[in-house]
């Protein structure tokens, strides 16, 4: 009973509980409907508030935004308006800064530019000044285009294009100002030097212009470009070009006045020497003062008596001064112009990279270099033609004035290809090489057949049996053409079609090697048919032996041996058994003397040395003692009168000629006096034994020497 009883008191208390809390629970229902229905009061009397709001707002912001965008329209009519009165102020804003120019200065046909030697200059100097002019100049051009576009027929259009117009004009000739003013010609000391740079690494730049005023040049082509103007391009052209041919035309002047022949710059020390080589290289020095021999061979031989040694020594000083009192200047300026068009060319090729635009640069360049290629041409073409004039008149030596220019021509070609890529210059010196190829090899040509026709007059022949001045010429000339090989023999391999290939030294060699085998041949067979001239037969092999004794040896020590061996291999031994042979023929003119000595009654000397002492003599055996005696004293004296005159230039074959002769005469005649002399076949031996043995070897040394 108890447990229900506390069961239900339990019961009891939670219904109590449960009760409170729905009274609580339906109170809070009551105050939350209240504050619904109080916050749904406040909406709706908010909503009704909103429309009121919105009734009265939206006209107003209706009536704002037309405000607004009648604002907005009137600012941009005002814009527009303040944009076309520019339009209309321009000519007044910018007048006076067009009408002074891009300097400031009043009067544009007489500009007065800054210094050029001034090394600062304001902040407000030439380059702002015109930065702006340009930008004047782009006020009036936008002028123009409005006008142009709005109103063509306005005034204010054409006070505007007549402003534009005057404006692009001082321009222009500011250009033509500015460019005239700085472009100066390269003195030719620096050009000298220049070339004188053996690296190009090492090149000394050339500053045509200053950086300030190549950076206005600039700026102004630009403007003048995006204006379509080109006109200035051919100003630019023109001015350059004559620049160029200042340059030119002042180192010519220096040549004339220094000497072509230094060949090294005053401003260098004499440190860099210019040095051409012939070979068929591509890099070359540009440039060697080059000197001409022109018949230098008749100074050699030019008395009989002369040693060869001594005819050496003077014939070398004689050679030398003629290289300095004969120098081809006009050569050695050609050949130094040649190498400072192409500098100078290279050098106005990276000028105008800058102003003249990529597009117009060959066509520019072409009108720059033109008058310059076309004066080196004439230059080489004057000299080809003096050549061909002097040839005509059969001085052949003046074909040597080609070659260094030749030679130059060939080994500066391909830089100077590539210099005037894309020009129609490029040509011209190729086909100058041709002119000079075609001089060349028929010059050589006629020199051959020169030698073959030259004249067999007895008054042109030496009378002491002397090298001919024939000989020597030639010699010389083909020494002089050993120092041009490959020009030489590339001339005549351009007039072969079989041997074209000017780069195969080989070839060229070989070549020359043929024409000097042509030469010597062409020599020796006049040289013979000379000789033919000659009533005494020594006197014919003194010639022959002196002249082929002199190209033999001139051959030999010139060089000129490892260049006809290629062709001709015996060369050598081809000369050296007509020396002998023309020996053996000389000797025959000791016959007369020999004969007197040699034999008696049918016996040798050597017999007649081993015969027995016979004691009186008959008197025909006196007789025929006396007449031998007295037969070689004439004979010997006669021979000695006549030969004393004939020369022997070389001491070697002099000596040499000398001792073949004593080899003959000595033993036969010591035999002969050793034998007879004690024989008493004359009361005045005196009379018939006019030498001794040491007598005739002193008399025999005298000869070949007039001085003696």
């Amino acid at each position: 009973m108890e447990d229900l009883s506390a069961k239900k008191r339990e019961i009891d208390e939670k219904l109590q509980m449960e009760t409170q809390k729905l009274a609580f629970l339906k109170d809070s229902l009551n105050k939350s409907n209240q504050l619904t229905e109080n916050m749904v009061s406040i909406l709706e009397s908010f909503s009704s508030r909103l429309h009121k709001l919105e009734d009265t707002i939206v006209p107003v912001h209706r009536d704002t935004k037309n405000l607004q965008k009648l604002q907005d329209n009137i600012d941009k009519t005002l814009s527009s308006l303040d944009h076309v009165i520019s339009f209309y102020n321009v000519a007044k804003d910018v007048e006076q800064t067009i009408r002074e120019g891009p300097y400031g200065t009043p009067d544009p046909l007489a500009p007065k530019y800054p210094s050029q030697e001034s090394d600062s200059q304001p902040p407000d100097g030439p380059t702002g000044r015109l930065e702006s002019y340009l930008q004047s100049m782009d006020r009036v051009q936008n002028a123009v285009n409005f006008f142009s576009e709005n109103n063509p027929g306005s005034p204010e259009l054409h006070t505007v294009t007549q402003l534009f117009e005057s404006g692009k004009d001082q321009l222009e000739r500011e250009f033509r100002n500015l460019l005239t003013r700085h472009s100066r010609p390269v003195p030719a000391v620096t050009i000298l030097d220049m070339l004188g740079t053996e690296d190009d690494s090492d090149d000394i730049p050339l500053e045509h212009l200053p950086e300030r005023t190549v950076a206005e040049l600039t700026e102004i082509s630009s403007w003048l470009i995006s204006q379509n103007s080109t006109d200035f391009m051919n100003v630019y052209a023109q001015i350059r070009s004559n620049t160029l041919i200042r340059s030119l035309d002042g180192l010519k002047q220096h040549q004339a006045k220094t000497g072509a022949a230094a060949g090294v710059s005053p401003a260098s020390g004499g440190s860099r020497k210019l040095a051409l080589k012939d070979t068929p290289t591509k890099k070359t020095a540009y440039l060697k003062g080059r000197t001409i021999i022109r018949k230098a061979g008749s100074s050699i031989m030019k008395h009989s008596s002369l040693t060869l040694d001594t005819a050496r020594r003077q014939g070398s000083t004689a050679v030398a001064e003629l290289k300095d009192d004969v120098s081809d200047t006009e050569t050695d300026t050609c050949i130094l112009c040649i190498s400072a068009l192409l500098k100078l060319m290279q050098s106005e090729s990276k000028l105008m990279e800058g102003v003249i635009p990529r597009g117009d640069h060959n066509k520019i360049f072409e009108q720059l270099v033109q008058q310059s290629m076309d004066g080196v041409v004439a230059d080489v073409e004057n000299i080809a033609t003096s050549a061909k004039r002097c040839i005509g008149k059969h001085d052949y030596s003046a074909v040597l004035s080609i070659f260094p220019v030749l030679k130059h021509l060939r080994a500066i070609n391909p830089d100077y290809e590539k210099a005037l890529e894309g020009t129609e210059q490029g040509h011209k010196l190729p086909s100058l090489m041709s002119t000079l190829d075609t001089t060349g090899a028929k010059a050589l040509e006629e020199f051959i057949d020169s030698i073959k026709n030259d004249p067999d007059k007895q008054s042109n022949m030496p009378k002491d049996g002397t090298v001919h001045e024939l000989t020597s010429n030639a010699m010389i000339f083909l020494q002089n053409l050993l120092e041009y090989l490959h020009t030489a023999g590339g001339m005549l391999a351009a007039q072969d079609p079989a041997g074209r290939d000017m780069q195969a030294a080989e070839v060229n060699e070989r070549k020359l090697s043929i024409y000097i085998g042509k030469v010597l041949g062409a020599l020796q067979l006049n040289l013979e048919n000379k000789a033919k001239g000659y009533d005494d037969p020594a006197l014919t092999a003194i010639f022959l032996l002196n002249n082929y004794h002199y190209i033999l040896k001139t051959i030999k020590s010139s060089g000129l041996l490892q260049v006809v061996v290629l062709q001709t291999s015996d060369i050598v031994e081809h000369y050296e058994d007509i020396i002998r042979e023309q020996k053996r023929l000389y000797s025959k003119s000791w016959s007369g003397v020999l004969r007197h000595i040699l034999e008696i009654s049918g016996k040798t000397v050597s017999q007649q040395r081993a015969a027995p002492q016979m004691g009186k003599l008959k008197d025909k055996e006196r007789q025929t003692i006396k007449d031998r005696f007295k037969g070689f004293n004439q004979e010997f004296d006669d021979i000695y009168r006549t030969q004393k005159g004939y020369a022997i230039p070389d001491h070697e074959l002099r000596q040499s000629l000398r001792n073949d002769n004593k080899e003959f005469i000595l033993p036969a005649y010591t035999a002969f006096r050793e034998k007879y002399e004690p024989m008493q076949f004359t009361k005045n031996p005196e009379k018939y034994i006019k030498y001794s043995a040491e007598e005739v070897s002193a008399t025999i040394d005298r000869f070949f020497d007039l001085s003696a």
